[in-house]
């Protein structure tokens, strides 16, 4: 089982390494998943994302950080969050294997992020955009309690993507301790 340095009721989060070649080609080498965000990508490119998570990690304390289900050690895909141009703003993101998704996980492992990026990193605000036409995102971000800023050019798609901003968390977003 891997080690967590936080947990949701459910969900347990760790820190990519570069032993996880094969786990993050899971998530980012699937062209359902990626197919809103520019993919499908390369082994290359998702080789080059891992070195950026971890470069993230090192450097400010953020990734989108690895999932994986507590109750049976299975990895679920990751959540966490990317640096803003501003200090003290992150991005949240999350990408789940289709085997959990629509179950409530994305929705919880945000949560923990959430709180993460409140409490350990004393962010201002987090944002989070998604593409146009990703319904599931759209719904997520309203019932996180995010409100819609604008619209923000996504190079990778080359469209403009929703832009939404949380800038304190409410109480009923606090994670439930297992």
């Amino acid at each position: 089982m891997a080690e967590y340095f936080l947990k949701s009721e459910r969900i347990g989060f760790s820190r990519w390494s570069e032993a996880d070649q094969d786990r993050i080609w899971e998530v980012f080498g699937d062209p359902e998943l990626t197919k809103f965000v520019g993919g499908p990508f390369t082994r290359e490119q998702v080789r080059a994302a891992l070195a950026a998570q971890i470069a993230a990690q090192t450097a400010r304390g953020i990734q989108y950080w690895p999932l994986f289900l507590v109750s049976t050690g299975e990895f679920m895909g990751c959540c966490g969050l990317k640096p803003r141009q501003q200090p003290e703003y992150f991005e949240l993101g999350c990408y789940l294997k289709k085997s959990f998704q629509h179950k409530g996980y994305a929705a919880e492992a945000a949560r923990a992020v959430i709180a993460y990026g409140f409490d350990t990193l004393k962010a201002r605000a987090l944002f989070v955009g998604h593409h146009p036409e990703n319904q599931p995102s759209r719904t997520l971000a309203g019932k996180l309690g995010f409100t819609y800023v604008r619209d923000e050019l996504y190079p990778p798609t080359g469209l403009k993507h929703p832009l939404y901003r949380l800038n304190a968390r409410p109480a009923a977003l606090a994670p439930r301790q297992p």
